[in-house]
C-alpha cells in the first residue's frame, strides 16, 4: 500500500513534464509574440511610449482596409455557411459509409488548399487566359472578361469560398448528429410539415453550430493573406496586406503602425474566438 502511494505521488510530481513542450510552444509562438506586438504598437521611432501608431491607423486608407476585410470575411462566411449547411446535410444523409467518408476526406483536403497555390490554380483556370475562360469564349461565345475578373473583389470572394465552403462542411456535419430521428417521426405524427419541422426544431438546434461556424469562417477569412496578395496585390486593400506593407515594405515602412494594425486585428480575432467558444459549448449539449 505504501509502495502504491509513493508511486502515485512520484507520478503526479512528474506528470507536468508531459505538458512542458506544449507550454514552451505556447510561450514562444503565442504569448511572447503578442507582447512584442503590444510593445511595438506603443513604441515610437525614438523608442518612447506613444499613441501615435494608433492615431496613424485612423487614416482613411486603414479604415477602408478594415471595412474591406470585414465585408469580405462576412460575405464569404455567410455564403460558405449557407452552402456548407446544404451540402453538409446532403453528405450526412448519404447511406454509403465509404462515399460519405470519401466526401468528408475531400472536404478536409480542399479546406487546407489555400494561400498562393490556390491563387495560382484559380489564375490557371479563371485567369484572362485560363482554361475555363478560353473554353467559354471558344465553345459558348461567352466572354468572362471584363465583366468578371479573378483579380477583382468578386474573384477574391470566389477564391475564398473554395476553402471556406469545405471548412463549414466539416464543422456542420457533427451537428446533424444531434438531430434525433424520433424527433422527425414525432413531428410527422403530429402533422408537422418538413418546413415546420426545420423552422421549429431543426434550425433552433443547429443555430449554435451555425453561429460557431459563421464566426470561425469570418476569422479564417479575416486572417488570410497569401491568396489575396497573389490575386489582387495592392489593388485590393485588406488589413493583412496593409500590415505586410508596413512591416516589410520599402516605400511604406512603418513597423509601429503595422503592429497597431495587428493588435486591432488580434482583438477582432479574439472576439470571434470567444463567440465561437460560447456557441460551440451550447452546440455540444445536443451532440452528447
Amino acid at each position: 500500500m505504501k509502495m502504491s502511494v509513493g508511486r502515485s505521488s512520484h507520478t503526479g510530481g512528474t506528470a507536468w513534464l508531459g505538458v512542458l513542450p506544449f507550454l514552451i510552444f505556447c510561450l514562444a509562438f503565442e504569448i511572447i509574440p503578442v507582447f512584442i506586438l503590444l510593445f511595438g504598437s506603443f513604441s515610437g521611432k525614438n523608442g518612447g511610449l506613444t499613441f501615435v501608431n494608433y492615431e496613424k491607423i485612423s487614416a482613411p486608407i486603414y479604415v477602408r482596409s478594415f471595412w474591406n476585410s470585414i465585408q469580405l470575411s462576412a460575405i464569404t462566411a455567410i455564403l460558405g455557411a449557407i452552402l456548407g449547411l446544404l451540402i453538409g446535410y446532403t453528405i450526412f444523409r448519404i447511406q454509403s459509409p465509404r462515399l460519405r467518408e470519401a466526401l468528408i476526406a475531400l472536404s478536409d483536403v480542399t479546406t487546407n488548399f489555400a494561400g498562393a497555390p490556390l491563387a495560382f490554380a484559380f489564375i490557371v483556370i479563371l485567369g484572362s487566359s485560363g482554361v475555363v475562360t478560353l473554353a467559354f469564349e471558344q465553345y459558348l461565345n461567352l466572354k468572362l472578361y471584363p465583366t468578371f475578373s479573378i483579380y477583382s473583389y468578386s474573384g477574391l470572394i470566389l477564391a475564398y469560398l473554395y476553402f471556406q465552403l469545405p471548412l463549414m462542411i466539416l464543422l456542420i456535419i457533427p451537428a446533424f448528429v444531434g438531430l434525433r430521428r424520433e424527433w422527425v417521426e414525432s413531428a410527422q405524427n403530429l402533422g408537422a410539415t418538413t418546413i415546420q419541422y426545420w423552422w421549429r426544431i431543426g434550425l433552433p438546434i443547429l443555430m449554435p453550430s451555425l453561429i460557431a461556424g459563421v464566426v470561425l469562417l469570418f476569422a479564417n477569412a479575416f486572417g488570410a493573406y497569401a491568396t489575396a496578395w497573389t490575386l489582387g496585390g495592392s489593388n485590393i486593400t485588406l488589413v493583412t496586406i496593409q500590415i505586410a506593407f508596413n512591416v516589410t515594405g520599402e516605400v511604406l515602412h512603418d513597423p509601429g503602425a503595422g503592429d497597431a494594425l495587428a493588435m486591432v486585428s488580434l482583438l477582432i480575432m479574439g472576439v470571434c474566438i470567444a463567440i465561437y467558444q460560447l456557441a460551440n459549448t451550447r452546440a455540444r449539449q445536443w451532440v452528447k
